[in-house]
């Protein structure tokens, strides 16, 4: 804070001139001020060393007044800095390198401007232009047009079955997926035999063991049928084998009578009359012939197309077939009863190895030194549900403040709780049961710091410390599973969390931190 001794010690307002059209404080010339502070050397003009009045900068990065740069031009013509003797020039090229300066996004398509010394991180992190790998078919793809591509044109996003059988596949796989999917309705093996059911792929299994024996009696009733065709075909084979025969007869017996003509002809009569009997007997032995033929070609027609031997043959083995199914029917009660057993014992112990594994799991991520990182992924997921009312909170695994210490967790909501509901990002501390509660002190009185990582590596975490209250229930031992949340209903703001500039969730994920303060803690 400076005073004008000319004026009584009153503040002044100044007028920067070097700053183009926009108005800031500056010095008054020829007036001497007093500072309440000691005045820094680099608020001191380096010619008159008085406070700078419209400063300028060198080139070579040394202030001046503007009357003192003015003067260092008058007194040569090529003007030198009197602190290092460099040349002084008219026009600055500070610009091309300012990192203040703004300058244009290189990504096609992107308009806006960037200062200089964000250029690269915009290029790298938040410019929506930019190409990034999809996640699942791994082709570059604009970070703008990325959610089109996932959701509408990647060949591998996952998708959900088209008949919600629960299970997600990539999108060019649907099709393989329907023709196993047990969800998708087909109508029964027996369709052709007369079964009507028309049920999911998974069902059908246990329709045709219990309608065996229905669908057995639609067979037999089929091959009945069959039989029936197969005698009616033999009859009328036999109707046209017998007209055959009728007709080679006839052929006979024309034939015969040619020959007495032939022989009457020869003998006596006129022979125009002759001619004429003979034609008539030719024109009708011709007729008669090719009657013939064309019946016996029908025949071998006939005896090809209903050559009835394999569908003989194949009535046959589907009636072994029955007889066959008819004697396993039996086993398979016995063996299904025997089966119902097994599946029962099995599915104890796959209940069993379940409780076994997930306790494992457990085992293995805790941690026994009083400190928690919680990685939470699918943060967009996971806040929507939260937001529709499905899953409004979640946990994280347990930790412990050492091998038989105090068992703790921490709870979170996404789309907050209380006061920060909707708005923030809720955060809490929870004590929990454990295998040593009878060995510790109570109640739990330690300070715990919760906290949200910054992933950008300079260390910006977001953090809220308290001390637990011994007077509260949330810090007693334990009567349930787990105590009250005790935290920060209003931990991080959504605004702040979510902000692209700043890198607490990356590749939509978070970390959060819960350290306890160990310090007084009896090591068991």
């Amino acid at each position: 804070m400076a005073y004008s001794g000319e004026q009584g010690g009153m503040p002044c307002g100044f007028t920067r001139q070097n700053s183009g059209n926009s108005i800031s404080l500056d010095f008054e010339p020829d007036t001497e001020y007093q500072f309440v502070e000691r005045l820094e050397e680099r608020y001191k003009c380096a010619l008159c060393h008085s406070v700078l009045h419209n400063p300028h900068q060198t080139g070579c990065g040394h202030r001046f007044c503007h009357r003192c740069m003015l003067s260092l031009r008058e007194l040569d013509t090529v003007p030198l800095c009197p602190v290092d003797k460099e040349v002084i020039k008219s026009q600055e090229d500070h610009l091309q390198h300012c990192p203040f300066q703004p300058v244009q996004c290189s990504n096609e398509n992107c308009r806006e401007p960037v200062l200089r010394k964000d250029l690269k991180e915009h290029l790298s992190a938040y410019c929506q232009f930019r190409e990034e790998k999809c996640l699942y078919c791994k082709k570059d793809v604009v970070v703008i047009n990325l959610q089109n591509h996932e959701e509408n044109l990647c060949p591998a996003y996952p998708v959900s079955c088209p008949n919600k059988c629960l299970q997600t596949i990539p999108r060019t796989e649907v099709d393989e997926h329907l023709a196993v999917c047990p969800e998708a309705e087909q109508d029964c093996p027996f369709k052709n035999y007369g079964c009507t059911v028309k049920d999911k792929r998974g069902n059908l299994q246990e329709h045709e063991h219990l309608a065996l024996r229905d669908h057995m009696l639609l067979v037999l009733e089929k091959n009945f049928q069959l039989e029936e065709q197969i005698s009616d075909l033999y009859k009328s084979l036999e109707q046209k084998e017998s007209k055959i025969q009728q007709l080679a007869e006839t052929v006979k017996k024309f034939e015969k009578e040619f020959k007495q003509f032939v022989q009457l002809f020869g003998k006596n009569g006129s022979f125009l009359s002759n001619m004429q009997v003979l034609a008539s007997h030719i024109d009708k032995s011709a007729w008669l012939e090719v009657q013939v033929r064309q019946l016996l070609q029908m025949a071998n027609q006939q005896q090809s197309k209903f050559d009835l031997r394999p569908l003989v043959e194949a009535i046959d083995t589907m009636k072994q077939k029955i007889t066959l199914l008819e004697t396993n029917d039996q086993r398979l009660v016995v063996l299904e009863g025997e089966t119902n057993k097994h599946d029962a014992h099995i599915n104890i112990h796959k209940a069993q190895l379940n409780k076994n594994e997930e306790r494992f799991k457990l085992l293995e991520s805790a941690c026994y030194n009083g400190k928690l990182i919680w990685k939470v992924t699918d943060y967009k997921l996971k806040k929507k549900e939260a937001l529709d009312g499905h899953t409004v909170s979640i946990c994280s695994q347990p930790f412990y403040t050492s091998r038989c210490g105090y068992r703790l967790c921490a709870r979170a909501y996404l789309n907050g709780d209380g006061s920060g509901k909707g708005t923030h990002l809720s955060l809490y501390f929870m004590v929990m049961r454990g295998e040593f509660d009878s060995l510790l002190q109570w109640p739990f009185r330690q300070r715990v710091t919760l906290m949200l990582l910054d992933q950008s590596g300079k260390k910006n975490h977001i953090m809220e410390t308290f001390k637990a209250d011994p007077n509260s229930s949330s810090f007693k031992r334990p009567d349930g599973e787990v105590n009250i949340a005790s935290g920060c209903p209003r931990f991080v703001a959504h605004s702040t969390l979510e902000n692209a500039k700043n890198t607490y969730i990356k590749d939509d994920t978070l970390f959060l931190k819960v350290a306890v303060d160990l310090t007084d803690l009896e090591d068991l």
